[in-house]
């Protein structure tokens, strides 16, 4: 019976030992993580590893962007701007494989991104892929156009 108790106990005590280890090789556990979407009208998601959240604002009516522009706004999983990224966007027609990139990505230092030079509004089923790049840490989101722009998310806080 002894032997059994010390046995259990020397388990218990192995187990308890590895739990801050595990904890440590995994911070993010347990951790919420919360993205703000800023504006009504625009297309939101988090990228596919939750690293970042992106907005796409399209028109004038929440931010003056210009004509033939939109803006990008990029959070990071702690939600603050990102600043000083590296984007990558494509906007790829899915009927005939025809990619546009953008003739110009300006970075406005708070987080907010000026595109110009994409054809989101031409006729057909479209893909605008974007990419965000900070010091190493990649990740993109991929939004399907026109079918994104029936799910326009009201401005508000997102779980990914």
């Amino acid at each position: 019976m002894k032997t059994i108790v010390g046995l259990i106990s020397a388990i218990l005590m192995f187990g308890m030992a590895a739990l801050p280890s595990m904890a440590d090789e995994n911070p993010a556990a347990g951790e919420k993580k919360l993205f703000t979407k800023h504006f009504n009208e625009t297309l939101f998601d988090i990228t596919r590893h939750a690293l970042y959240s992106v907005e796409v604002i399209l028109n004038n009516r929440e931010y003056e962007i210009g004509k033939g522009v939109i803006g990008i706004v990029v959070h990071n999983d702690k939600d603050q701007d990102v600043k000083g990224a590296q984007l990558t966007i494509e906007d790829k027609n899915l009927e005939t494989g025809e990619i546009a990139k953008p003739t110009g990505i300006e970075d406005k230092h708070n987080g907010l991104y000026i595109v110009s030079g994409l054809k989101l509004f031409m006729v057909g089923r479209w893909e605008l892929k974007i990419t965000v790049d900070k010091k190493g840490v990649k990740d993109s989101v991929a939004f399907k156009l026109p079918e994104a722009m029936e799910k326009l998310y009201p401005k508000g806080r997102y779980y990914p």
